[in-house]
């Protein structure tokens, strides 16, 4: 179904879990079409049918269209004619030539189908019209250039093979590939020759024969000859709307089916083909009706399971399985291309779309000729992409056809059969089931026959492909589980059912083999082969159904043959020896225990998987969330990924009762996504539930990973649900002597220590005999009924019955084995025979079982073969004694003897004397090391319930209670084997191994202890390594607290004017307009749009260790993510990036006592000292390697800077530029500061910024080269703030501007280290400047009226005491003097009238005088606390300036802002001079809000509709990847080669124009978050989640998306911070191509 944007948007979605997938190519939206989609799911205007009574068109409107289309459209179609060359000839581009020349006519088609319904009409009748066709196409007689294109067009049609010619028989396949293809085809497999079929099943007809009768077919014609153009295409769905055209269309796509699978395999670009079949097909195939219609008409799925099968046939090879040179099976080769590139799926996606309308689906299990051809295609997978084992070489090329085969068999085989098995849920479709039961047999029959399979498979092969033996157990399972067939009444004979048994019972061994490594020569590919086999997409299709099959096979063939099958395929037969030593021909004895533990837990998965054999959906879909869970907590997206497909790919609903949703929060908890300390981010995560059971189901889980459960606890088994009653069967797999031999063995072999057993093997072993306990066989003379054809032959000497229960407390006392001549066993013999102290083997009890050592020679070594042998040849034919002599492997000799095996085997009895039950008790007391460990007051109480979890102890107790619980003798026996008191077992020497492994650990705690007395001692070596950043933070300060909403409309708009950066730029210039250049510079600061930051991790080492560090680095060649030869570094010791090395001053601290002493000069001794400092020359320090360090320091800040933020001036490159760039290097960083303070000093102490922060040693550096430059002495401006100058009012010097560069001037300029109460005596004459200019600001914002009343008030109290320190007296002169001046209150801008709409009260004039200084307050005491250490109390906000003011040691009482004012010379005077110069007066209010990145909307749908299709302001087009830069709004293209300038791709030219070369962009199509820093970028996540807290990277999931505002501001603290570099690791250089 496919919908637009708007009808999408419109309907009601809630409560429904929908995956978007937006589609490129356009087409007709389904909303309104009944038949694609409920009433309900309409949009709000579809709802309302208001296209219903929609007025006719007037025919007269209409004719001109009429008219002009037909020979526009002919105009097209000739155009396509001429244009068209047989690829052979021409390169494909030529094509390409011919659209573009067609594109404007094509867009213009286009246009008109969007002009609505009375167009689409017009177009609809030309384009149907067969007349006019035929009078345009054909070209009459005197119009010679309409005849040549007609024949171009007939030669394209034969060309194309489709033509019907009559010399074709019926060998079609063959003959009508041209020869030239068939040699690509060839070389291209390499060694293995195609199979030509003849195909006499096929309607010749379908493949060959095309007709075209109107413009409309003749157009899909050429459109699939040009390969689907992406305009033609949505041309022609464009048009779907009206109701003829989609019939017709429909009939006319259907019509050139095989016509497009024989272009889409010429095709090279069969991807894009492929995608644009399937958007057209899906719209037409997705409506029942029509799909229905076309069925009927056109035989639908006759044309597309012909089709299916030509395209196959043409890439056969000979099957090599089983026989090679008598096998007749061919099957596909997955080598090919057709193959390798799924070339079919577009076909094979149609044919499953189809079947799942279930009119569809019945008229294909109904009809018998196409389900045989069906079958015929599936059975060419069968055995396809044969492994044979390689034992000598390792494979020198590893071959990946593997991914081939497994979507081949997923998509072509399995998918087809899901889709069919949803219509045979229900009892009156049983006849349909019973029907594809019956072909799936024959056609199993038919190739058991052609792969000339009689009875063993063939050594070292293996397909992990049998979709026919598939089909068989999934319609078997439907037919039971859901229509309450009979079983047996589906299933064949018991020998057919042998043969089913083969491959897949293969495939178990051999899964077990290559995670034993024997397959290792076939390299890595083998492994990934037995892991897709297992994995979640694959299982339902795959594992299961064979798991299943071989359940079945279980359950009605003689148990004793099926077990000791199993133990022959698993090749541990040989191991199955009650000797200590033994001889395997097939294994290496390290290939033996994993064999073994295989061969278990497939007989446990076997009896204990209940997937098909009575477990409801809900159950398994439960089981399965389960044991995910257990193993990870998971996204919700990996659980419906995990969870195995049923049926149809993913919908948020799975087949049961239950919703998928339902089950999770019935399991599971959801854990919101949270920030992990290191900064990744985490998504959305689901937890099991405490109390949920955790049942590690033994299902597939311990075959993916076998042998991990080893050590306590042991798993605990879930309780099983119970068997359905047709395959009770199963049960007496447990219940069979071979079984009870082997668990008898085994037991025996663990308790003797024997090599080769493990934890595993016994705990496999007890869950078989707990099963075996827990499913007990109802009655035993009832299945010695069922099974008259057993004999019993030496299966009676070991076990009496098969009941498990009665046969655990029989006692085994001899056994006779067969060993090598030097086991063990043989040298105690002689040992015997020498002391002649040989056992009388005529006492009562061993003559009872004389004959039994008779028959265990056979039994032991080989009857597990024999038997089986014996068995087989009984069932398949009990009188032809032929048979059975050519049935006798070949192997059965060479088992005995392998060649060159040096010890001959003799015959040995042993002495046993033990039954399961004594072994079990002995076994306990092994494990748990005690003599006595089962007394018999045990078994008085003993409760099985108790022992429900634990390790293998309390697993035999339970089996031990059980026992006792269900059979008195066992019981009895029990008893009186706990009462006899076994011989200790000797305590196991500590092997060297132990001691090896203890020194190891001693060794490690030592290297430890080392280690953290290394950190110590470097943790008391502090500081410093720095990393430069350049900075655009503060520049996009704005004025207000909001941030800036992003624009989702054409309508909205971000103006970038009132940033903070701009208005500096603004005042630069104004000032450089009237102001001598030098001044100007000294002035003002810079640094808001790309100032220098500097921060450090906080680590020291001497600058020789780095520079040997470096060097190391500069030889190491595995670097990632930064570049060395640009001085870019990641630090020793905590691995965080940086870029320079800031030198510490070595003896800081010495003097500290003497410049930290408080002083009680009088304020005009200290402004006197501090101008006599001033005046001191800088001199350079002597070469050292400080001085050298320090240089290199400030050098890299310079080049970090790019060129254009360091050159202001109108002569760049003058010292008065550097000097600017030094102090607004230290302004950046103390404001930068104050920024991720909060913006203010409430919080004191030290905060996150402070920890990175290093401005002292900063300072120190950016001092020492201050010092150099002389401040222009007629311009010096401590001066001018001190002493009253007279009158020399030279305009050219730029008068005293922004107060905090004047105190970083100031600071840096004296000699190091400043005495405090200069710093002090500083600050103070410094606010008197600041508050000056606040009462100016102020007085700009009165009314005319206000203004006077102050300036009246100020007057009366002029001449009171204190007046200097009041602020009325202060703004009252303030307002008189600037009256003077002209211009400064003329302006009655809007402004002021809105501002003095309200009243000012001393109170809110006190306020704001205070908030015009706190900025400056703010930065005074940050710098003194760097340079001096003094701490940063914390407050409230209200006391913030009375706090600030007290710290800087400005006399004031909390109350007045002008308390704090301490003057040493006339306050008026001075007042009147700064006025005079009245620019330095009118700064605007300093207060800017903190930065901020944009708003984004809460829906990610708002911010995709607008702007995935919005056009690129630079180059106007669309943008194939749209980005969107976060901090200014800017709208780019990533990547895009039309936006280059000089190389650079725009997002990283915008970086640097926008954020000095750190930008934040969005991409649009991807909803990511990408980060550039300089020539690097990473990716850093996405900030917009779905409902269940998950990213959709590249919108593949197709998920709603909604803002998660806690990843949005981390986002934003990192910019403001600057610590991307820090918190994201995934840096790659850019190379400028983003």
């Amino acid at each position: 179904m496919s919908l637009c944007a708007e009808c999408f948007n419109n309907g009601d979605h809630t409560g429904h879990d929908f995956n978007m997938f937006r589609s490129q190519a356009g087409g007709a939206c389904d909303c309104g079409d009944g038949n694609v989609m409920r009433e309900s799911g309409f949009c709000s205007r579809h709802r309302l049918k208001t296209g219903e009574n929609v007025p006719l068109v007037p025919r007269d409107l209409l004719l001109m269209s009429e008219m002009v289309l037909p020979r526009f459209i002919i105009t097209i179609i000739q155009y396509l004619r001429d244009g068209y060359t047989e690829p052979e000839s021409a390169a494909d581009r030529d094509l390409q030539k011919v659209l573009q020349q067609l594109d404007l006519h094509i867009s213009f088609l286009e246009e008109l189908t969007k002009m609505g319904g009375a167009m689409r009409t017009v177009l609809t009748k030309i384009l149907t019209n067969q007349q006019t066709f035929k009078e345009l196409s054909m070209g009459q007689e005197e119009n010679v250039y309409a005849k040549r294109s007609y024949e171009k067009y007939l030669s394209a049609l034969k060309s194309s093979g489709l033509v019907s010619v009559e010399e074709k028989g019926a060998g079609a396949g063959a003959t009508d590939t041209p020869a030239g293809e068939d040699q690509d085809g060839l070389q291209g497999v390499g060694q293995r020759k195609r199979v030509k079929l003849s195909s006499s099943t096929k309607d010749p007809s379908i493949m060959d024969t095309l007709k075209h009768k109107c413009f409309l077919e003749e157009l899909l014609f050429w459109t699939i000859k040009y390969e689907f153009p992406q305009k033609m295409v949505t041309f022609l769905l464009n048009m779907l709307p009206d109701q003829d055209y989609k019939i017709t269309f429909t009939k006319t796509f259907v019509q050139h089916y095989a016509f497009i699978m024989k272009t889409l395999m010429k095709s090279h670009e069969s991807d894009t083909m492929s995608n644009r079949i399937v958007h057209i097909s899906v719209q037409l195939f997705s409506n029942e009706e029509l799909a229905r219609h076309v069925t009927e008409e056109c035989q639908l799925l006759d044309i597309m399971v012909t089709v299916l099968l030509y395209m196959m046939e043409s890439c056969l090879i000979k099957s090599e399985l089983q026989d090679e040179e008598n096998n007749h099976h061919v099957v596909v080769n997955c080598g090919e291309a057709l193959l390798k590139n799924n070339t079919y799926w577009p076909l094979v996606s149609d044919f499953i779309n189809i079947l799942s309308h279930q009119s569809v689906a019945k008229r294909f299990l109904e009809d018998q000729s196409l389900l045989r051809l069906w079958m015929s295609f599936v059975s060419f997978f069968q055995g396809m992409n044969l492994n044979k084992r390689e034992l000598n070489e390792h494979v020198e090329f590893e071959s990946q056809t593997y991914y081939a085969a497994f979507a081949a068999e997923l998509e072509a085989c399995a998918q087809p059969m899901w889709g069919l098995l949803t219509h045979c849920k229900v009892k009156e479709t049983h006849e349909y089931t019973k029907t594809v039961v019956r072909y799936c047999l024959e056609t199993l029959q038919m190739w058991f026959d052609t792969i000339g399979f009689v009875d063993e498979p063939a050594l070292n092969q293996l397909t992990f492909h049998l979709p026919l033996h598939r089909y068989y157990a999934m319609f078997l399972s439907k037919g039971v589980k859901c229509q309450g067939l009979d079983l047996d009444s589906l299933l064949p004979d018991q020998e057919m059912l042998m043969k089913i048994m083969v491959h897949p019972l293969q495939i178990q061994a051999s899964l077990s083999e290559i995670h034993s490594n024997m397959w290792v020569r076939n390299g890595l590919q083998i492994k990934g082969q037995a892991m897709t086999y297992v994995q979640s997409h694959f299982c339902n299709s795959m594992i299961d159904p064979d798991i299943y099959l071989l359940q079945v096979c279980a359950s009605r063939l003689d148990p004793d043959y099926f077990i000791s099958s199993v133990f022959e395929r698993f090749k541990v037969v040989d191991l199955l020896t009650m000797a200590s030593q033994h001889q395997n021909a097939v294994l290496d004895s390290e290939q033996e225990r994993p064999m073994l533990e295989g061969a278990l837990t497939f007989l446990v998965i076997l009896s204990s998987l209940r997937v098909h054999l009575g477990m409801s959906d809900d159950e398994i879909l439960r089981a399965e969330m389960v044991s995910q869970l257990c193993m990870n907590d998971r996204t919700h997206s990996s659980l419906l990924d995990l969870i195995p497909e049923n049926p149809n790919p993913k919908s948020g609903v799975v087949p049961g009762s239950c919703s998928f949703e339902e089950m999770l929060s019935a399991v599971a908890d959801f854990k919101a996504p949270v920030f992990e300390p290191g900064g990744s981010m985490q998504q959305g995560m689901y937890t099991p539930k405490g109390d949920a059971p955790y049942c590690l189901t033994f299902a597939v889980c311990s075959l993916k990973q076998s042998g991990v459960h080893t050590g306590n606890p042991w798993p605990p088994y879930k309780e099983r649900t119970a068997l359905h009653p047709c395959y009770k069967g199963l049960v007496r797999l447990l219940h069979c002597k071979t079984l009870h031999i082997v668990i008898f063995t085994l037991l025996y072999k663990i308790w003797m220590d024997h090599q080769n057993m493990s934890e595993h093997v016994l705990c496999m072993v007890l869950y078989l005999i707990e099963l075996g306990l827990d499913n007990q066989v109802q009655d035993d003379k009832v299945e010695e009924v069922s099974f008259p054809c057993i004999e019993e032959h030496c299966h009676d000497s070991w076990f009496p019955g098969t009941s498990l229960l009665s046969n655990l407390h029989h006692v085994i006392n001899f056994v006779r084995v067969r060993v090598p001549e030097t086991a063990p066993e043989v040298e105690r013999k002689r040992e015997r025979e020498r002391e002649r102290e040989t056992p009388a083997s005529t006492s009562s009890e061993s003559s009872t079982f004389g004959q039994v050592s008779q028959t265990l020679s056979g039994a032991q070594v080989f009857s597990l073969v024999a038997e089986r042998r014996r068995k087989f040849q009984e069932i398949i034919n009990r009188s032809n004694h032929e048979a059975s002599q050519a049935v006798r492997p070949k192997s059965s000799s060479s088992r005995l003897l392998p060649p060159g095996s040096p010890p001959q085997l003799v015959t040995e009895i042993l002495e046993i004397g033990e039954s399961m039950l004594s072994l079990l008790v002995k076994l306990h007391q092994k494990l748990s090391g005690k003599q006595n460990s089962l007394s018999l007051s045990w078994l008085a109480e003993v409760d099985p319930a108790h022992h429900a979890h634990g390790d293998g102890l309390t697993a035999i107790e339970r089996i031990l209670a059980k026992a006792a619980a269900r059979s008195r003798h066992s019981k009895r026996c029990l008893q009186e084997i706990c009462g006899k008191v076994c011989p200790p077992i000797p305590p196991k020497k500590n092997s060297p191994g132990d001691k090896k492994s203890m020194d190891k650990e001693e060794r490690r705690q030592r290297a430890r202890e080392r280690q953290q007395k290394l950190l110590a001692e470097f943790a008391s070596r502090q500081k410093s390594f720095m990393e430069t950043a350049m900075d655009v933070v503060l520049g996009h300060r704005c004025r207000s607290d909001t941030p800036k909403r992003l624009p989702t409309t054409d309508e909205e708009h971000i103006y970038p004017e009132d940033t903070c950066g701009a208005a500096h730029d603004v005042r630069l210039s104004l000032m450089q307009r009237y102001f001598k250049d030098s001044s100007c510079l000294q002035s003002v600061s810079i640094g808001w749009d790309g100032g220098v930051y500097v921060q450090t991790c906080g680590h020291t080492l001497h600058i020789d260790c780095h520079k040997s560090y470096m060097e190391s680095l500069r030889n190491d060649q595995v670097l990632q993510g930064f570049s060395v030869d640009k001085g870019e570094f990641t630090c020793p010791l905590c691995r965080q990036f940086a870029n320079s090395v800031l030198p510490c001053r070595p003896g800081r601290g010495m003097e500290t006592g003497a410049w930290h002493a408080p002083s009680n000069k009088s304020m005009s001794t200290l402004v006197r000292e501090v101008e006599d400092l001033q005046e001191q020359l800088g001199i350079f320090p002597a070469e050292s390697n400080l001085s050298k360090e320090m240089e290199s320091v400030i050098k890299d800040i310079k080049n970090t800077t790019q060129k254009k933020y360091m050159d202001y001036g109108k002569n760049p490159g003058s010292p008065d530029n550097d000097f600017l760039f030094m102090y607004s290097v230290a302004r950046t960083n103390l404001e930068l500061e104050l920024v991720h303070r909060g913006g203010n000093l409430c919080s004191g102490g030290a905060s996150a910024a402070a920890k990175r922060s290093c401005l002292n040693q900063l300072f120190h550096v950016l001092a020492m080269h201050m010092r150099l430059y002389s401040i222009d002495s007629a311009y010096n401006p401590w001066t001018r703030l001190t002493q009253n100058i007279v009158h020399q009012m030279n305009c050219k010097y730029n008068p005293l501007n922004y107060v905090p560069s004047l105190l970083i001037i100031f600071i840096l300029t004296m000699p190091q280290p400043l005495r405090k109460e200069h710093f002090t005596c500083v600050v103070k004459v410094l606010y008197s400047l600041q508050y000056t200019q606040a009462l100016a600001a102020l007085s700009v914002r009165f009314s005319p009226e206000e203004r006077l009343a102050w300036s009246n008030t100020g007057a009366a109290k002029k001449n009171t005491p204190n007046s200097d320190k009041s602020w009325e007296s202060l703004l009252g002169h303030v307002i008189s003097e600037l009256t003077k001046a002209k211009d400064v209150y003329d302006t009655s801008s809007e402004e002021t009238l809105v501002l003095s709409s309200s009243v000012w009260s001393p109170q809110s004039i006190e306020f704001s005088l205070q908030q015009f200084c706190l900025p400056f307050l703010r930065l005074s005491c940050l710098l003194q606390h760097h340079l001096y250490g003094d701490s940063l109390p914390g407050c409230l906000v209200e006391e913030e300036f009375s706090l600030l003011a007290g710290c800087l040691g400005l006399a004031g009482s909390a109350q007045s802002s002008a308390a704090c004012l301490e003057w040493n010379i006339s306050a008026l005077d001075l007042i009147s001079q700064w006025c005079s110069e009245v620019i330095s007066l009118l700064v605007q209010d300093p207060q800017w809000a903190a930065p901020r990145l944009l708003h984004l909307p809460d829906n990610y749908n708002t911010i995709f509709q607008y702007y995935h299709r919005k056009s690129c302001t630079s180059c106007g087009k669309t943008p194939k990847d749209p980005a969107l830069c976060l901090v200014c709004g800017a709208f780019v293209c990533l990547k895009g080669h039309c936006c280059k300038q000089q190389g650079v791709c725009e997002c990283v030219l915008h970086s640097q124009h926008c954020g000095a070369a750190t930008g934040i962009f969005l991409l649009i199509n991807a909803s990511v978050i990408i980060i550039i820093r300089g020539h690097r970028f990473c990716l850093w996540g996405s900030v917009y989640l779905d409902a269940h807290g998950e990213e959709d990277r590249d919108l593949r999931r197709g998920k709603p998306l909604y803002l998660c505002e806690e990843r949005y501001r981390v986002l934003e603290q990192q910019w403001v911070s600057h610590t991307f570099d820090h918190i994201n690791k995934r840096w790659g250089p850019h190379y400028n191509g983003l």
